[in-house]
């Protein structure tokens, strides 16, 4: 069964589609994103607010969340029963 994560603003995203979620604070995401924005491979779901989350999917998608990387990881692991590790 396909499970649906709430990703903030109504957004939706597949949980088996998820390869990780990461902070934007870095060069490495923020290299990321703007790679993926030149060849428009990003979804941006912040209705306009600061991207507080990077959520990379399979194929190279990447989706641009308000919701900060520990609301989505915990939710994502209330939706699939894998236990958060440290």
């Amino acid at each position: 069964m396909t499970d649906l994560m709430n990703i903030g603003f109504g957004n939706l995203v597949n949980t088996d589609k998820i390869a990780a979620i990461v902070t934007p604070d870095s060069a490495p995401a923020k290299r990321l994103v703007q790679r993926a924005r030149q060849e428009e491979r990003v979804i941006d779901a912040t209705q306009g607010r600061k991207t507080r989350s990077i959520i990379i999917l399979e194929h190279d998608r990447i989706v641009l969340s308000a919701l900060g990387p520990d609301t989505l990881a915990g939710r994502f692991h209330e939706l699939t029963g894998i236990k958060e590790e440290d």
